[in-house]
Formats: C-alpha cells, structure tokens, sequence
C-alpha cells in the first residue's frame, strides 16, 4: 500500500521542493494551500505527469473546524502516514510597534495551525503504528531575531509541543521532529537579505536552497529515520 504524505503550505518555495522529493520516494503526495491553490494545483499535475501521484486538498490552518471537516474526508481513504508541517506566516515589526492582530495572526498560522492539522490526524495514525510528524521551524524559534517577536515565540512554542508529542507516540512507531531553517533561498528571503548581508550572518557564506531543507525533511520522513525523534534539527549554514 502506498503511503500518503500530507504537506501543508505546499504551495511556497520550501513547501514545493518537500512535495517533489516525497513524491520521488514513491508516496503518493497531498499538496496543501489556501491562499494559493491553483499553485497547488499546477505542482500536484506536475508531479502526477511526471509519473508520481499527488492530489491537493485546500483549507485554512486558523479555522479549525474547515481543518477538520477536510481532514475527515481526507482520512475516508485511509491515514496519513506522513505530515509536514510547513504552512507558515510573518508579519515582522518591533514588539513597541507591533498591532495586536499581528501577534494573534502569526501565533494562529504557525503554532494554532499545528494542533488544527495534527490533531485530526493522530488517532489514524496511533492505528496503523507507523508514522512520521516533521513540521518547519525556524532558527528565529531558536535565537530569536529582532522584529519577529510574534513569529519566534510562535516557533518556540512549536518546538515545545513536538518535543512533547514525540514522548506521548514514541511508543506508537511515530516519530515528530522539528527542522529549523536559516536563510534560505526563496522570496521572502530575497525581500530581507541581499548577498552581503547574507555573508555577514551565515558562516557557510551563503542561502541555503530549498532542495537542502527537503533532503533533510525527506531523511526525516523515511523509515531509516525510525529512531529519531523529539528533535530540533538546524539547518542554517553554522549559523547556530
């Protein structure tokens, strides 16, 4: 039986390179988005003629109840085996000049969203005795960074409830890591950071690619990788 692979956020830079490699694995892939679905969309037909399998499945990660209700009729054709957690949001500014929707708005998309996909999801998961939980951090979770109070505590929260899910299934054959990216090519990272700025903060000299981030996710997702869990994993050119 071929194993499903969910990955939300699907659509952006990051979130497209996770979707080619898990499909190159042989898993049959659901491209996830909501602002953007016919980008999800155009990836899912790209990957189906390239001899994968993929379909999408839209919904917003802050609303809980559309979450549910499209996970429900995911799971009718059988459980998601692998989740990656890659939707994300940041609305950068010091905490002294910060509006209170954008704390709110960062904190529902990236840790609120978490629980309101991972949760549907565990109980099929805890069934089969098999599963892979990765979602997409951030090295701001880590360090923190100026200007992203909202979205490192967000991250920092994300790090938390994965080091806690990851005892509670650990006996389950599932494992939930959490892969924490530094600069990485893509546009938001070419709005914030040009080439000399970038050789200043990452002692690797450069961005790391999206492909890099989804070899580790990939890694992450296989069985080879059955004993590692509870993980905060860089990826960030040395730069933590």
């Amino acid at each position: 039986m071929v194993k499903r692979a969910l990955v939300t956020g699907g659509s952006g830079d990051i979130g497209r390179a996770i979707c080619r490699l898990l499909a190159k694995q042989a898993l049959h892939v659901v491209v996830h988005a909501h602002s953007r679905p016919e980008q999800a969309a155009a990836l899912a037909a790209e990957i189906n003629q390239g001899g994968g399998s993929a379909e999408t499945i839209v919904f917003d990660v802050t609303d809980g109840e559309a979450a549910r209700l499209a996970l429900e009729a995911l799971l009718k054709k059988g459980p998601i085996q692998i989740l990656i957690n890659n939707a994300g949001f940041h609305a950068d500014a010091p905490m002294a000049g910060m509006q209170t929707e954008h704390w709110r708005r960062v904190i529902e998309v990236n840790l609120n969203g978490f629980f309101n996909v991972t949760q549907p999801l565990l109980l099929p998961m805890i069934s089969a005795r098999w599963g892979r939980i990765v979602s997409v951090s951030s090295a701001a979770g880590i360090l923190g960074n100026r200007g992203q109070s909202n979205y490192a505590a967000a991250k920092a929260g994300l790090h938390g409830a994965s080091k806690s899910l990851a005892l509670e299934l650990a006996s389950r054959g599932i494992t939930v890591n959490v892969v924490a990216p530094g600069i990485i090519k893509g546009r938001m990272s070419e709005k914030l950071f040009d080439e000399a700025r970038i050789k200043d903060l990452v002692p690797m000299k450069r961005a790391g690619t999206p492909d890099e981030v989804a070899a580790l996710i990939g890694f992450l997702a296989s069985e080879e990788a059955g004993y590692i869990s509870g993980q905060i994993i860089g990826i960030n050119g040395a730069m933590v």
